[in-house]
């Protein structure tokens, strides 16, 4: 795919200053293009690297008054112009035939909705259900009575375990498990003896899991991940806890049992949130929080360990870089008394 920077501008609304007939066929960052492509600038603290860029042309602010090599496009938000350039330049998305692959292992009463893809080596388990469009990829297992709604993509070598249910247009990637057992055990006369966890996972419409991510199914009832939700790689989730609607889970983040998330919480990466504790709804967690107990609705952020509101946690940690002056002034006071 290739455009004259006048079909760009045209398409991003921008301003052309340079010629409109030169050609781009790629789209690269700052420091990574190279004649052809397009790059974008949005950020000032970045302008040493548009002065040295290789690109054949760059979207820039709208008053951006700087003369530079590349062409620009003059827009209101450089990086949104830039992002639909590179969707008009991406490559065709894959699309997977319908019906089932010889290899593929479907049971005889499973129910297959129109147009789905069962791709090689996937195994479809007796009882479970498939809506319209979607695709299972290859080495992917489907328990037990699963049903998995309209639209999903099921990367290959993704594991859904017996009963759970998918809502539609849900995208999980390659290396997800859906419904393994909770860590669940008791001690009876000195030997771990497993808890049975009976529940389901339930995952509502509209969400996507990344990679290697694990949601353990429920003691008894069902762990919950609500509408619109979106989990990075690296994510576990313990049985029965409850993500609302159009929250965000970063990598290496890990919530406990019995937790509760509320709607619209940001949760960045490597967060621990310990068992039965409710975080409110529109909080956000900063990296590395430790969530203890409670955090109210509408909290802010929070940060720290324990969980601690951001401005707070950076007082404190500003007192504790200054213990070390404090000691050497403590100690020169002793020295000077002759303690």
């Amino acid at each position: 795919m290739a455009f004259t920077l006048q079909e760009l501008a045209a398409i991003t609304g921008g301003k052309l200053v340079g010629d409109g007939a030169q050609v781009v066929t790629g789209a690269a960052s700052l420091a990574e293009a190279t004649p052809g492509e397009v790059t974008f600038l949005a950020n000032p603290r970045y302008l040493p690297q548009l002065r040295k860029t290789r690109a054949s042309a760059a979207f820039v602010p709208a008053d951006f008054s700087e003369m530079i090599e590349p062409a620009q496009i003059r827009v209101a938000e450089p990086a949104k112009a830039f992002q639909q350039v590179v969707l008009r330049l991406a490559p065709p998305p894959i699309a997977f035939a319908p019906g089932v692959h010889p290899s593929a292992v479907v049971a005889p009463d499973a129910k297959l909705g129109a147009r789905v893809s069962i791709q090689p080596h996937a195994v479809i388990e007796a009882g479970a259900q498939i809506g319209d469009d979607a695709v299972v990829g290859a080495n992917s297992y489907v328990g037990h009575n699963v049903v998995i709604g309209a639209g999903c993509m099921i990367y290959p070598q993704v594991t859904i375990r017996e009963r759970c249910v998918v809502g539609a247009r849900v995208m999980l990637h390659s290396g997800v498990v859906i419904g393994a057992d909770g860590f669940g055990f008791e001690n009876v006369e000195g030997r771990h003896r497993k808890i049975p966890h009976h529940g389901i996972v339930q995952i509502d419409d509209d969400v996507e899991i990344g990679a290697n991510t694990t949601i353990d199914r429920a003691k008894f009832g069902r762990t919950w991940i609500k509408e619109g939700v979106k989990i990075d790689n690296l994510v576990q989730i313990a049985h029965n806890v409850v993500v609302g609607r159009h929250s965000g889970i970063a990598a290496q983040t890990g919530i406990a049992g019995s937790s509760r998330i509320g709607d619209y919480v940001m949760i960045a990466g490597q967060v621990g949130i310990t068992g039965h504790v409710e975080v409110g709804d529109r909080n956000i967690l900063a990296a590395k929080t430790g969530v203890s107990k409670d955090l109210p609705s509408d909290g802010g952020t929070w940060w720290s360990v324990p969980a601690t509101p951001l401005r707070e946690a950076k007082e404190q940690l500003a007192l504790i870089h200054r213990l070390g002056k404090l000691f050497a002034r403590v100690k020169a006071v002793e020295k000077k008394l002759g303690l």
